[in-house]
């Protein structure tokens, strides 16, 4: 039986990614490819040239048991995705979770992640933190959010990480800063690129800084 590799990619700097990645992506018999557009760019970089199949949210779960055969098949796939870690607020736990139960053996390699990247250099307290995801985008989930962030903050300081679209990012701040005003909030936009920014104050600031509405965003509170 084959193996499945879980194989981290830059967040931005092409130069982030690691030798083990790299050895990996030369020896595997196949990449699962959140987009092979992009994907093909990074490994082009990197003169390697493997076979490629899209694997994403949309096509998860029909694709789930052809990987299977060709694990079974003695195949070694590499799964990555745009940007990061594999699975993180990407598609794919559903693969692992079948394999799992497979009997598949599965190699989570370390490497670049926004949740990691953007707490070490927010400058609040990393002893306990929550990764939530994508914020929501209706307004009920929000605000069920809002108040489940409520109960975590009674029971211990917590710093809380979100992703959130650029489009959504200045009125997302704002619900955030308007139901947490004691709170102190990071912003990390563009983290390892050209134009990286970092925006950091207390609710009353945060609320008023207009957030630029591009490129990918990270946001902390506690």
């Amino acid at each position: 039986m084959g193996t499945l590799y879980i194989v981290p990619t830059p967040v931005g700097n092409i130069k982030d990614i690691t030798l083990r990645a790299l050895e990996v992506l030369k020896e595997v018999d196949l990449i699962l490819a959140e987009d092979t557009r992009r994907t093909a760019k990074l490994l082009l970089q990197y003169e390697i040239h493997k076979p490629m199949e899209s694997f994403h949210e949309y096509n998860e779960d029909r694709k789930i048991f052809d990987i299977l055969n060709k694990l079974n098949a003695n195949y070694s796939i590499a799964l990555v995705s745009d940007s990061g870690t594999p699975t993180i607020s990407d598609p794919g736990f559903k693969l692992v979770r079948t394999l799992i139960k497979a009997g598949v053996k599965i190699e989570s390699l370390p490497g670049a992640s926004s949740v990691t990247t953007a707490l070490a250099g927010s400058g609040l307290p990393t002893d306990q933190f929550i990764f939530l995801g994508y914020l929501p985008k209706k307004a009920s989930k929000f605000n069920f959010l809002i108040e489940f962030i409520t109960k975590i903050y009674q029971t211990k300081p917590t710093t809380v990480i979100f992703f959130e679209s650029p489009k959504r990012v200045n009125k997302s701040l704002k619900i955030l800063a308007d139901n947490f005003p004691d709170s102190h909030f990071v912003v990390a936009r563009e983290l390892t690129k050209i134009h990286e920014e970092w925006i950091r104050g207390d609710a009353k600031k945060i609320s008023k800084v207009p957030i630029k509405e591009k490129g990918e965003i990270t946001i902390l509170m506690r």
